[in-house]
């Protein structure tokens, strides 16, 4: 399948089974939906993963077109259908052959999903300051802990945990754990106000054992922030799928709509806000791809691992997630006032889209953690940066 057949497909998807289904996509049914498996029907599961593993080894700048569609049907379902790029990044690149060849097949074989399990109540955005510790005993790996927000979890093959060393309270690892393994507890499935048809988790570590070749090579946070690149250019993308159907919304609304006896289509004012939306969307797409085509460039090296290893967390990456989650709850906003009475109901699709594009700016980090981290790495002077 190339990129354009691949296009068509989710393009037929969306159309099928998410456009016209906003009721049920912002009601939190029961997790995963059928619609995921309609979608692993498609022969898409997991898209990005590498040739040698069954995947289609699509580049990140494509995965930007891909979420962009499926976002523009519902932000949520995009979201859980690509949140295992998170984890299965940082298997692929820091996972021991065996590693690798155990776990990232069968996510396209048997297509299905996996977690990261990083964010703690008490850490907050400071994750140096975790409580979930991983100790070894003989050739396992014990962990026990709390993680406050996962999505996916609940119906994941298996987890990437975030812990500190108890032997090391310096040393993070990033460790594979099956999602059957004793003392991995779901505790309960957050109730969200945006991106409903996705499913976020609260989770437990109780005296939870794997096998001590389950730890991926180098430091668990350093990890973390080189699997969140990927992950924050595509959910910046999905403020770019919702904030072109408020754009379309918006059309086909004015060309129902008379003010002052006229088509609101006619009105100078519409039509200079809708100018303003085109202008934003544009930039969000050119920012989102600029971002995916320097990951798809570092990807593409023989020493990528080290080199992602060396660079860290992406401007580029922190650029897209900031700008399109404030720019796309922008135009959301913008757009509700449009509706006047309307975009403050149920009645319209305007006030989910508002609440689902939010999430962009609070998720793998809110817009202040991220202005903060920024600064620190790419502002200051190089020898005043922690």
């Amino acid at each position: 399948m190339n990129q354009a057949e691949r296009l068509r497909t989710v393009e037929d998807f969306v159309r099928q089974e998410l456009i016209g289904q906003e009721t049920a996509l912002d009601s939190l049914a029961d997790a995963p939906l059928p619609l995921y498996k309609s979608f692993m029907d498609t022969g898409l599961a997991n898209w990005w993963l590498p040739e040698q593993y069954g995947g289609q080894a699509v580049s990140l700048e494509d995965s930007v077109r891909m979420v962009s569609a499926l976002s523009y049907g519902d932000a949520g379902a995009a979201f859980s259908l690509f949140m295992t790029v998170l984890a299965t990044s940082m298997v692929n690149l820091y996972g021991s052959p065996e590693l690798k060849q155990k776990y990232l097949p069968g996510l396209v074989a048997h297509p299905g999903f996996c977690a990261t399990l990083g964010s703690e109540h008490e850490a907050g955005s400071e994750l140096g300051r975790m409580t979930t510790t991983v100790r070894r005993e003989g050739d396992e790996l014990v962990l026990d802990g709390k993680k406050a927000f996962s999505t996916n979890t609940g119906f994941a093959r298996f987890v990437v945990v975030i812990a500190r060393s108890a032997d090391d309270p310096g040393d993070y690892l990033a460790i594979v754990v099956p999602r059957d393994t004793p003392g991995l507890v779901v505790e309960k499935r957050w109730d969200v106000i945006g991106v409903r048809s996705s499913a976020t988790y609260e989770v437990s570590l109780r005296n939870c054992r794997v096998p001590a070749d389950h730890a991926l090579k180098g430091n668990g946070l350093r990890l973390l922030e080189i699997g969140l690149n990927a992950s924050r250019i595509l959910i910046a993308t999905t403020a770019l799928g919702i904030a072109r159907r408020v754009r379309d919304l918006c059309m086909d609304y004015a060309a129902t709509k008379q003010v002052k006896g006229a088509p609101l289509e006619d009105n100078a004012v519409f039509a200079g806000r809708l100018g303003q939306f085109e202008m934003q969307i544009e930039v969000m797409t050119r920012q989102c791809l600029a971002a995916a085509r320097e990951w798809d460039e570092i990807a593409a090296r023989p020493d990528a691992a080290q080199e992602f290893y060396r660079r860290g967390t992406l401007k580029s990456a922190l650029a897209a997630k900031m700008f399109c989650g404030q720019t796309g709850f922008q135009i959301a906003a913008a757009a509700s006032e449009m509706f006047g009475g309307m975009g403050y109901t149920h009645d319209s699709i305007i006030g989910k889209l508002l609440r689902d594009v939010r999430y962009v700016s609070i998720i793998e980090g809110g817009d202040d953690v991220l202005r903060e981290l920024v600064y620190n790495r790419y502002v200051l002077p190089a020898a005043n940066r922690g």
